[in-house]
């Protein structure tokens, strides 16, 4: 039987990262670079520092936090009006976050 590493922890990370940065990235467009870093690098070290205690359970961390982060995405656009894939009125966006006005 095969035996798996942390090499699967590490494959759930990339697609997270992967689809998380491709379907919410017109969500990020003004965000500091730094805290987009931090973001990505909490989740890895929680993940892989999970996985030297918990094993493979540590995969619930990525998935968890990633089901947490869109629950609150989608409550947070209804509550304001915003579409929630399509980050429009972008005006109304950009107030929001407080971001200069988009063109």
């Amino acid at each position: 039987m095969l035996q798996m590493g942390v090499e699967l922890e590490l494959a759930v990370l990339l697609v997270v990262q992967m689809v998380g940065s491709t379907v919410f990235a017109v969500f990020e467009i003004e965000t500091a670079r730094w805290r987009l870093v931090l973001k990505w690098a909490v989740m890895a070290a929680g993940t892989l520092g999970l996985y030297a205690w918990v094993g493979h359970w540590s995969l619930l961390f990525p998935l968890v936090m990633a089901a947490m982060g869109v629950t609150v995405h989608f409550v947070w656009c209804k509550k304001n009006g915003i579409h929630p894939l399509h980050a429009t009125p972008r005006k109304r966006y950009y107030e929001l976050r407080g971001w200069e006005q988009c063109e």
